[in-house]
């Protein structure tokens, strides 16, 4: 199956016809590729995650156990390193986690609704309540606009920026403010905070698996939590990016698909279809 395309280029003396000449059997077997390869990776991330996180478990177990019986017998360096083995399981265990739920943005994710991101915001923060306390934070939130989206997937983009907003944090108490404001069919959301602040050469580089900042010991996490947020935005036909000044705080922004443009679109595309 061949398909010619043409158009006319110029006027006059330099009129012309460009003509594209598409192959749609090659295009559709490369689409069949992509899925057999993006199902395997799926399948491959799955038993994977599933095979280590067995071990890590019983490691993680055997060290507490093993601590708590046998503590009054062994010596503060040989706690330490136990303490040193639990740690280090733990954050193996996390990144696995986060691994499986990057790989799964795309074969896992559920069907996009028109949704309320006030009341998702709220179930957030309600969710990240125990670190806002511990931080003495506060975050406050704007009304916010109805969106078209995955609820689960739009839930964990809110609760990694927030909980990074916390996290990244100076000498002040955080104060973490959301926000949304129309852009054409889109909502342009933005999660700003007063902490330590992005350097600008490291504005893209951000969103990049395993990408860190900082040292392991001042900061926890996986490095992958801003690379599932980039990558639930992309899912929703939205972009992300982040403006900030080191020791100024930062402010993330993301756009997301308006629910009414979503549902004028269709509208529109039904009336076409009706009148021919």
């Amino acid at each position: 199956d061949v398909r010619i395309a043409l158009a006319q280029m110029g006027t006059g003396a330099r009129a012309g016809t460009l003509a594209l000449v598409v192959d749609m059997n090659e295009l559709i077997e490369r689409g069949r590729e992509l899925e057999r390869s993006n199902a395997e990776l799926a399948r491959f991330a799955y038993v994977a995650s599933h095979d280590l996180q067995e071990p890590l478990r019983v490691v993680t177990s055997c060290n507490e156990m093993l601590k708590e019986t046998a503590a009054d017998r062994l010596d503060a360096d040989s706690i330490e390193l136990m303490d040193f083995s639990i740690a280090a399981a733990r954050r193996m265990q996390n990144l696995i986690r986060d691994l499986l739920a990057y790989s799964r943005i795309e074969s896992r994710g559920g069907e996009l609704v028109d949704l309320d991101t006030g009341e998702l915001c709220a179930h957030v923060l309600a969710n990240l309540r125990v670190s806002i306390e511990e931080a003495d934070a506060r975050v406050e939130a704007a009304e916010l606009p109805r969106v078209r989206g995955d609820q689960r997937q739009l839930a964990q983009l809110l609760q990694n920026l927030i909980g990074n907003a916390i996290k990244y944090r100076g000498d002040a108490a955080p104060v973490v403010r959301i926000d949304a404001e129309p852009q054409g069919s889109f909502w342009v959301f933005s999660v700003r905070d007063n902490g330590i602040g992005i350097e600008p050469r490291f504005h893209e580089r951000v969103f990049e698996i395993f990408k860190r900042l900082h040292e392991q010991g001042r900061f926890e996490g996986t490095g992958i939590g801003l690379a599932i947020c980039a990558r639930v935005v992309q899912r929703h036909g939205g972009r992300i990016w982040v403006e900030s000044e080191p020791g100024r705080g930062a402010t993330f922004k993301f756009t997301l698909p308006a629910a009414d443009a979503v549902a004028s679109a269709a509208d529109t595309t039904l009336a076409r279809v009706a009148n021919g």
